[in-house]
């Protein structure tokens, strides 16, 4: 890949204050992006109707522009594979969606969140909490289905070992079926799911990278199975440590205190913020790691 065709994002959601555990993963993007004099694309996943709000949008922008990041493309500035609005963005969503239907790789559910975790034989995923789904609803078809809502499932090719070789943390596998299940790829409420609207717009927007946390180690597994089934190419991948209060928890849009916008209302710098000084009481899961990150 020559270095200028590197294309780096940022895909914040506007669903609470950026607090700094995102920046400093923001900050690794943008380095890695200037380091092979390449782009770095802001989009504004939106997509979360429940919990989005437009003074988070504007927020976000300002205390990302504060931290010292910069985009050449995005809501704010434009650019060729606009819109940078995921709410904007449907009809692709929507194709993608029509193809993996027509492809036989999903299927919808009835399933509530309640019922699966009455029936799911697994705790959860590596990642993000989400359980195993246990394949109830797997010989539905649409036909079937009257009057109900349901969502569609993506069906993982259970026992298959899904591998990445990440740009941070080396070699990774995960175990379709037993690391992950079946995962949502459209909602109930009629709009698509993360892991849909991330990699159909990851793609779209021809990203070459995306960094993001290793809490997202598990969803990658999921996303290179639907860049596989929609015939879409595979992006490099980058997952920096997370940070963690004082606590030893990891931070979250709760930390109200470790917001950007609180931090800089108390004063601090965003040169000693990403320096990891101003005598903030935090640690990664992986000190050396970061280190390297940067």
């Amino acid at each position: 890949m020559n270095r200028a065709n590197y294309r780096g994002r940022l895909a914040p959601s506007p669903t609470g204050y950026l607090h700094l555990g995102h920046a400093r993963t923001f900050w690794v993007a943008q380095e890695r992006a200037r380091a092979r004099g390449g782009k770095l694309i802001l989009r504004n996943e939106d997509l979360d109707a429940t919990r989005f709000k437009m003074e988070f949008v504007d927020a976000m922008l300002e205390d990302l522009r504060w931290f010292g990041l910069e985009w050449s493309e995005g809501p704010d500035v434009g650019g060729p594979f606009a819109p940078y609005n995921q709410s904007a963005r449907m009809n692709g969503y929507r194709g993608a969606l029509e193809q993996l239907r027509a492809g036989n790789y999903i299927y919808p559910c009835t399933c509530s969140r309640k019922d699966i975790q009455a029936a799911t034989r697994a705790p959860h995923a590596n990642d993000d909490n989400e359980p195993i789904y246990p394949g109830t609803c797997r010989d539905n078809s649409k036909s079937r289905i009257k009057n109900s809502k349901f969502a569609w499932r993506f069906r993982v090719p259970d026992g298959e070992t899904i591998s990445f070789t990440d740009g941070n943390l080396g070699e990774q596998r995960f175990v379709a079926g037993k690391d992950f299940g079946d995962f949502v790829v459209w909602r109930s409420d009629d709009a698509p799911a993360y892991q849909l609207a991330c990699a159909a717009d990851d793609a779209a927007m021809q990203i070459t990278e995306v960094v993001r946390g290793a809490d997202l180690l598990v969803s990658t597994s999921r996303q290179i199975l639907l860049y596989r089934a929609l015939g879409l190419p595979v992006p490099d991948f980058y997952h920096c440590p997370l940070m963690l209060d004082e606590k030893g928890e990891r931070l979250a849009k709760r930390h109200d205190t470790l917001s950007l916008r609180q931090l800089r209302e108390q004063g601090k710098t965003p040169a000693n913020l990403r320096a990891g000084g101003d005598g903030l009481k935090l640690v990664f899961l992986d000190q050396k790691n970061f280190k390297k990150c940067l």
